[in-house]
Formats: structure tokens, C-alpha cells, sequence
């Protein structure tokens, strides 16, 4: 007799999967009677609201799902009425990196520092995967190492950041031998060749020679 007719309640509705699930109060119920006589005595200002169930269907991964929710609506009088709403729950947030290595440069013959980034994310576990391109310079030993990381959450949100690593060569080669001063007699001539190594490349030797005339055309020096 006094059983409210409810005539609206909470819409289906779709929620992060960080977000606490509120329950509706009466006064999110729009509640009306069958007679006048119902209505006076169904004290629609006054509702309690109970959950009865929450059905629970599992999505793609733990953090996406839906929730089927049956809810009693009574009144004063003790008249109720049952209401089921749907609720979607998602992850649709993508994980935050807490911090990514930053961009360096690095002489060619250091060996190259590759720290790990690190990613939190609102609902779950996330997995870093990395990826690296080197980009030629201008030589051999000139070029660009870029790095990117990308953090996946369980429900496949991701997202990207990358550390640039410039490598140079800076450092001159070094000879590892060069020919001795020496006095010779002017039909002894000998013209070694010198040797030396780089840090991080091949080397090119090339050879210039300045004649510097003597006293007599038979004595005179050679500055190579």
C-alpha cells in the first residue's frame, strides 16, 4: 500500500579504478505512490537506502570491471522498492614515471651509464620497456644514443620519456712512435714512418716535409 514507486535514482556511471565507490543516499531517489492517501503516508522525504548485492563481472584485467548493484529503497512507512544501477569500473589512467635518467654527454671512450627509470601507476603493477637508437655523427667516434623508456600499466595504458646520451670524440690520437733526430751523409737519407692509436677510431697519419737549405748543396736539413 505505502511501497514507494521509484521514479528515478542514480544513472549508470563509470569510475576510475582509484576512485572509492559511494554509496546513494535517499536523497538521490525521485520516489512517487499509486494514491494520495499512499503518498501522505510514504514519508517520501525520509528514505533509507540498502545495498542488497553487488554482482561483480571481470573485465580485461583486475582493474576493469563492471558492478551490477541492487539497492532497497523503504520508507517510514515500510514500504520499499528495489533499484539496480550498472557501474563500470577502468583504469584508464596511464602510469607516471617517478624519475628517467637524465641527458649526458659522454667522451667516446667511456663505457656508457644506462640507469633505469622508475613509474608508479594508480591501479596497478607497471612494466618498463626500453628501447635505443643511435644516431651517426659526423666520425666515427661523434654520434647519438637516444633512449626511450615506455611504462605499461596491467590494463595496456602506457607512456613514453627519453634520456639522450651526445658521445664525442674529444681526446687527439697519441703517437705511438715517431722517427728519431738523426745526422746522415747526404746520399744516406732513411724516411721512417711514425705510428700512433686513438681512443675510438682509426687514425690517418699524413707526413710534411720543409727543406731548409745549408752552407753547401750537399748539407742542409729536413724537418718532417
Amino acid at each position: 500500500f505505502a511501497c514507494p514507486i521509484i521514479e528515478a535514482g542514480p544513472a549508470d556511471e563509470v569510475v576510475s579504478c582509484e576512485d572509492d565507490i559511494e554509496m546513494p543516499t535517499g536523497s538521490d531517489f525521485l520516489v512517487s505512490y499509486a494514491s494520495a492517501t499512499a503518498e501522505a503516508l510514504g514519508c517520501s522525504d525520509d528514505l533509507v537506502v540498502e545495498l542488497v548485492e553487488d554482482n561483480v563481472s571481470e573485465g580485461d584485467c583486475p582493474w576493469n570491471y563492471s558492478i551490477e548493484r541492487t539497492l532497497t529503497v523503504t520508507n517510514c512507512a515500510g514500504g520499499s522498492a528495489s533499484y539496480v544501477y550498472s557501474i563500470q569500473v577502468q583504469d584508464i589512467v596511464a602510469p607516471e614515471f617517478l624519475s628517467v635518467p637524465s641527458d649526458y654527454t659522454s667522451e667516446c671512450s667511456d663505457e656508457l651509464i644506462l640507469d633505469d627509470a622508475s613509474a608508479s601507476d594508480n591501479c596497478g603493477e607497471v612494466t618498463i620497456e626500453v628501447s635505443s637508437e643511435t644516431i651517426a655523427g659526423d666520425a666515427a667516434g661523434n654520434y647519438t644514443v637516444v633512449r626511450t623508456f615506455t611504462a605499461t600499466d596491467d590494463a595496456g595504458n602506457s607512456t613514453a620519456a627519453q634520456q639522450t646520451i651526445t658521445v664525442e670524440d674529444t681526446t687527439a690520437p697519441e703517437f705511438t712512435s715517431v722517427p728519431a733526430d738523426y745526422t746522415a751523409e747526404c746520399s744516406d737519407i732513411v724516411l721512417d714512418d711514425a705510428s700512433a692509436s686513438d681512443n675510438c677510431g682509426e687514425v690517418t697519419i699524413e707526413v710534411s716535409s720543409e727543406t731548409i737549405a745549408g752552407d753547401a748543396a750537399g748539407n742542409y736539413t729536413v724537418v718532417r
